[in-house]
């Protein structure tokens, strides 16, 4: 039998335009494949360090098996190490159709005052997005009506802080540093929540979350973390996986 063919994992060359290093790296991501399979072949801790994260993406590029979303993320961030001027930040989505939650991560992206995103999906309108977006919202928007397009509706949009372009960095990756539940929002106070954050990101003045309270969720002033841990076995429930 035909032995299937690794895809060359992408080099960024010097000629390339950081649109066209992204397009290769999402292309790559593209030929490893959509896992399909309901194995997941990659484990992936949101606790883990950086540092850790890292040698599992390399290990992604040296078995080359297909992937789900949440390793498209990690690998995303992986091959976009070492580009200063590319900030990298998760958005996650929870998603209701036909009563069930539904899960979904993507790699944004943050270059030249323009957004984009990085990513796998079984959809192709819900992984990579170019980076034509002038700001952060547009992007959320962007991928809240192609969700649409299938009859989901957001319920909400996590967004974490920029990842460091340390690959041997200890801290973990900040994954919900802004939690909005979009459902019960008009779209004009989620553009300007979202501008905010933006504003507040690229300034660089935001520190994770476990280091202070966390942002409100919306917006009834009380501790969130007791809610939060009230509703994991909830959350738990609701697993299934929209990537």
């Amino acid at each position: 039998c035909v032995q299937p063919s690794v895809p060359p994992v992408p080099n960024y060359k010097l000629s390339m335009s950081i649109p066209e290093w992204l397009q290769a790296i999402q292309t790559y991501m593209k030929m490893l494949q959509y896992n399909h399979t309901g194995t997941q072949f990659f484990e992936i801790r949101k606790t883990r360090p950086l540092s850790g994260l890292m040698e599992t993406a390399k290990e992604m590029t040296r078995e080359s098996l297909p992937i789900k979303c949440l390793e498209a993320v990690i690998l995303g961030i992986y091959l976009t190490n070492g580009q200063p001027s590319v900030e990298r930040f998760p958005i996650s989505f929870k998603t209701h159709f036909s009563g069930n939650c539904f899960h979904h991560v993507v790699l944004g992206i943050y270059c030249n005052g323009r957004y984009g995103s990085l990513g796998m999906s079984r959809r192709s309108d819900l992984m990579d997005k170019p980076l034509t977006y002038r700001t952060l919202s547009d992007l959320i928007f962007e991928f809240e009506d192609s969700y649409k397009k299938y009859l989901h509706s957001v319920k909400k949009v996590k967004i974490g802080l920029y990842v460091p372009h340390e690959p041997h960095s200890f801290q973990p990756i900040e994954w919900k540093q802004l939690v909005l539940n979009v459902s019960k929002m008009m779209r004009t106070e989620v553009r300007k929540e979202l501008e905010k954050f933006a504003r507040d990101m690229r300034m660089k003045i935001l520190k994770p979350s476990s280091a202070h309270s966390p942002m409100k969720e919306r917006p009834r002033g009380k501790s969130l973390s007791p809610r939060r841990r009230q509703a994991s076995p909830q959350r738990r429930a609701c697993r299934r996986d929209k990537s």
